[in-house]
């Protein structure tokens, strides 16, 4: 096994790095600059600024001289604020694993919950509704969702406020997140679930006379899991950087509505170090889920 994680950190190294080159070259590509202003600069001013951020040398030299930064654990500072990088995304993204990990923890339990109901009520009107409702949000995109739920919730019924610093705040965006994650893990645990009571060894424990609860959650519930622990990485990665357009409906200052606004602002070192972030949590978090596989199911080997 620690050849098989030493493997996949390697992996994760090398497409981090591809992402750094993408996003700095692609970046590089985009017409206008940092430094560009309705009103022009003064030229003497615009070079000066240039040759301090290393932006009058090559692209190629600039990306090298940014990871080498990176790498010695210089994340820049912005190119707007002139604010220590690091500093800002570690204050803002705790605001947005607050908002994406109680989401991440919503939609897994209720979606394994409903799955598992829908799949012992199969054909009957709770696994109906279950279908009609994992359907209706798989068909819904998170930020419609939100725009709904602000429009419902906070301007026509006022039951909570627009915009508030209590934790309050955090119920109708936290729905907005968690809802389609919640109906595909419903789906997958639903269909993993019927596929697991159809097999030999389900069969065989009840013929042993193992109690009906005892076989749903020790043996199918546990090998049902295994699709449902394949999608939770992404998943994870898919909610942190889908809050962006979220957290600037609910006006919530996290790293999602940071990254909106360096993107606005062409502010170059901000963008890459959000989006350098951003994929290392990608990479971990896929890691970790492949680590996951052996603890549900010892039966699993790394190569």
């Amino acid at each position: 096994m620690g050849r098989y994680v030493a493997k996949r950190i390697l992996l994760a190294i090398v497409s981090i790095i591809i992402v750094s080159a993408i996003t700095f070259f692609v970046m590089e590509l985009i017409p206008g600059g940092p430094f560009n202003k309705e009103k022009a600069t003064d030229p003497a001013v615009q070079k000066v600024l240039e040759e301090r951020y290393n932006l009058d040398k090559p692209i190629g030299t600039q990306y090298i001289l940014y990871m080498k930064g990176v790498l010695h654990g210089d994340w820049g500072v912005s190119l707007k604020t002139g604010r220590d990088i690091w500093t800002d995304i570690t204050s803002k993204f705790s605001i947005s694993a607050r908002l994406g990990g109680a989401a991440a923890i919503l939609a897994i339990i209720a979606g394994i919950i409903f799955g598992s109901i829908a799949a012992l009520t199969r054909n009957k009107w709770p696994d109906r509704l279950i279908v009609f409702l994992t359907t209706l949000g798989t068909a819904m995109p998170s930020f419609v969702l939100a725009t709904l739920l602000l429009l419902v919730f906070c301007l026509k019924l006022k039951w909570l406020p627009v915009w508030s610093s209590s934790n309050q705040n955090y119920t109708l965006p936290i729905i907005a997140l968690s809802v389609y994650p919640m109906a595909y893990i419903t789906r997958l645990t639903k269909t993993s679930m019927l596929d697991s009571l159809n097999q030999d060894y389900i069969r065989t424990a009840k013929a042993k006379g193992v109690s009906g609860m005892k076989v749903i959650f020790l043996h199918a519930l546990r090998n049902a899991l295994i699709p449902v622990i394949t999608y939770v990485g992404p998943m994870i990665a898919y909610i942190l950087t889908g809050s962006m357009v979220v957290e600037n409906i609910f006006t919530i200052g996290g790293l999602g509505t940071a990254f909106v606004t360096s993107i606005t602002n062409r502010d170059y070192t901000t963008i890459m170090a959000t989006t350098l972030f951003l994929a290392i949590l990608m990479v971990i978090a896929n890691l970790l889920t492949d680590i996951a596989y052996k603890l549900v199911d010892p039966r699993i080997t790394f190569n």
